[in-house]
């Protein structure tokens, strides 16, 4: 298949990457093309800018979560019939998982043989640029980068030195943008505010963001780079193809929580669910207060509880039929805290003999690890790559053995009809999963 495609890079970051992916995405959807949005790594934010700016499903592509092997698959599916996909990267680009270059950017642009554009933040250098980017486009020959964009530009004299040394460097300069207040979109203690909770206010910032680009930087080039990536072999990802056909009869309801409070998930999950049989429904525990009709299971993965505990909490009648629900129930981190009795000090839905409150301490990275017993969705003796990222600390009030055990810590709560943990899980690198959850509710679905 061809797939016009470019990965968006930085040295660091905070180099303004996130700006120029989703403004370069709104740009050229402005522009009449069909554009797919990509993410490298485990971040659930920058997918919903990037969906604002595409009309399409932000994804993420990593090699951790899901094996290399997946990344080129995963992105052929979600880019079937795009024009051009752009793909965000994560931190540097060349910081992977603990002291390799596995799931960093350049492992990605690698695995899909994308050309790279750098995203420089000029504040405070001038000829210095060049060395800068010299020096990236040598570390790894086999990254090809493609072109540099210089971000938070002061003057024209000082785009006019950056320009100068790098044209030394051979690596062509494709945008140059200025330094200008009210584009960046505001943050919090785990980052960018999801741009579901801010609806209206992310998509006037998206709209900024893809002025900024159109006006910054050169569209025609970057097209034309993307359109150099070579094409691939793979063939596309499929739920279907990754999970043996249900048998007939009824598609148990599978209730997934949404809304401002459950923001973080990958789109691949609700695939995988449909595709091992279920009918996928959104529910909103702020505001609905049942359940969906005829619900066989629940699944409530990521979010900001700690951000709406008091609204989650004064929705006592769901809160009582999720404590009361019979059938299976797979909770990730967020959805861990709102099974728990209590979040600082509000009554949760007391699934779990857990107390969880706010810390200070932010608690985040990659874990492989190792399933202790059965639950819903796991086999003892099973392995998962998963992802941590939270600041809450949840208090078992009981010494049961936690689901997940990896080197140097645990944690999770397993039964037969419940999988509760802070790990967040890739369900298309596990697809068994969906299986397991649907096949577990099946009675209850009729």
């Amino acid at each position: 298949m061809v797939i016009p495609r470019l990965v968006i890079a930085a040295p660091s970051s905070g180099s303004g990457k996130t700006t120029v992916a989703t403004g370069l995405m709104a740009a050229l959807r402005a522009r009449g093309m069909r554009v797919s949005p990509h993410k490298v790594g485990p971040d659930y934010i920058d997918p919903g800018y990037h969906a604002l700016a595409t009309g399409r499903p932000g994804r993420n592509l990593d090699p951790w979560l899901t094996s290399a092997d997946l990344v080129e698959p995963l992105f052929l599916h979600g880019a079937r019939d795009a024009d051009v996909a752009v793909v965000e990267g994560v931190m540097g680009l060349y910081d992977g998982a603990g002291l390799e270059e596995f799931a960093s950017t350049a492992h990605v642009a690698r695995l899909l043989g994308a050309p790279v554009i750098l995203v420089v933040d000029a504040a405070g250098q001038g000829r210095s640029v060049a060395a800068l980017v010299q020096g990236f486009a040598a570390f790894d020959t086999r990254v090809r980068l493609g072109g540099v964009i210089l971000n938070r530009v002061g003057s024209p004299r000082h785009e006019e030195i950056c320009r100068s040394a790098l044209t030394e460097s051979g690596v062509p300069v494709l945008g140059v943008i200025p330094r200008v207040d009210g584009v960046a979109t505001p943050s919090r203690h785990l980052g960018l505010i999801p741009a579901a909770e801010r609806r209206a206010e992310a998509v006037s910032a998206v709209e900024r963001m893809g002025e900024l680009v159109a006006a910054s930087c050169d569209l025609e080039a970057l097209v034309a780079l993307a359109r150099s990536a070579p094409p691939l072999a793979a063939r596309p990802w499929s739920a279907d193809s990754s999970l043996e056909r249900p048998s007939s009869g009824a598609r148990p309801v599978v209730a997934v929580a949404g809304g401002p409070a459950f923001t973080f998930g990958y789109a691949e999950q609700a695939e995988l669910l449909a595709a091992a049989g279920a009918e996928v429904v959104t529910f909103d525990p702020l505001r609905d207060e049942r359940l969906p009709q005829g619900t066989g299971g629940i699944v409530v993965g990521g979010g900001f509880p700690e951000v709406y505990a008091a609204d989650l909490s004064a929705n006592e009648p769901l809160r009582r039929q999720v404590a009361a629900f019979a059938g299976p129930i797979a909770a990730e981190c967020a959805g861990l805290l709102y099974l728990a009795r209590e979040l600082d000090g509000h009554p949760m839905c007391g699934r779990l003999p857990v107390t969880a409150t706010m810390t200070g301490r932010l608690t985040l990275g990659y874990r492989d690890a190792v399933a202790t017993a059965h639950s819903v969705l796991t086999r003892e003796g099973e392995r998962y790559r998963g992802h941590e990222f939270h600041r809450t600390a949840a208090d078992p009030g009981h010494a049961a053995p936690p689901l997940f055990r990896w080197r140097g810590g645990a944690d999770g709560f397993g039964e037969p009809l419940l999988a509760a943990s802070y790990l967040h899980l890739h369900w298309a690198g596990s697809p068994e999963l969906a299986a397991r959850l649907v096949a577990a509710c099946a009675p209850a679905g009729g």
